[in-house]
């Protein structure tokens, strides 16, 4: 877990805050929140830039620390292996913005902590492309239950632990309203990714609506 802190620091700065969470026959899990100036390339199309707009201010990461301390191994396979195996970390980025009424997103601290024990206590690995489910608002008035699990390496490379040990991979999280989940269901994550480029939706905004679904 060392190894990876130091990455994550190395790519955001010094966490501001951090979390844990307990689950009964679990280690515990980690949150850590990152505030981090807004990134050019990460700019959504169609996005507002302006002081007023909804991107502004900085946007605010959370990832967790302590998924990867054990390899994620199929729940169907006789036994486990100790060593190998792929190992993941979840970043949610959001961008809260900066009126006094901006969402209560630290809350999402635990719905984020439930799924990265999920490996664990559930045996579900995810893979990029795949849903996620909390089956709760991510906070208090949020739109979203779900979320896509993005490709990794975009925002913080692998890092590598030593051999035989697979290398720590980062991935992202997409929120998603219903429907959302419900459209990507029928027709898949890249047509998802696809539909909310062309309408210019920012995934990072935690008030946006849901995107217009085609007909």
């Amino acid at each position: 877990m060392p190894t990876v802190e130091r990455a994550l620091v190395e790519v955001f700065g010094e966490p501001d805050a951090r979390a844990s969470v307990t689950f009964l026959g679990v280690d515990p899990i980690e949150v850590l929140r990152f505030v981090c100036p807004p990134e050019p390339r990460e700019t959504a199309p169609g996005a507002a830039n302006g002081p007023e707009g909804p991107d502004a201010g900085p946007l605010v990461r959370y990832v967790t620390l302590g998924m990867s301390a054990e390899p994620m191994n199929d729940p169907a396979a006789p036994v486990a292996d100790p060593v190998r195996g792929p190992r993941a970390e979840l970043v949610l980025t959001l961008r809260p913005g900066t009126a006094p009424d901006r969402p209560p997103i630290d809350r999402v601290l635990r719905p984020l902590a439930v799924l990265a024990a999920a490996p664990r206590v559930e045996g579900v690995v995810p893979v990029p492309g795949a849903s996620l489910d909390t089956g709760e608002p991510l906070w208090p008035g949020a739109p979203f239950t779900a979320v896509l699990v993005g490709e990794p390496g975009g925002l913080v490379p692998d890092v590598p632990l030593p051999p035989p040990a697979d290398p720590v991979r980062i991935l992202p999280l997409l929120p998603m309203t219903p429907n959302e989940a419900a459209w990507k269901r029928v027709h898949g994550a890249e047509a998802l990714r696809e539909l909310w480029l062309s309408r210019g939706t920012d995934t990072r905004d935690p008030r946006r609506a849901g995107a217009p679904l085609p007909g």
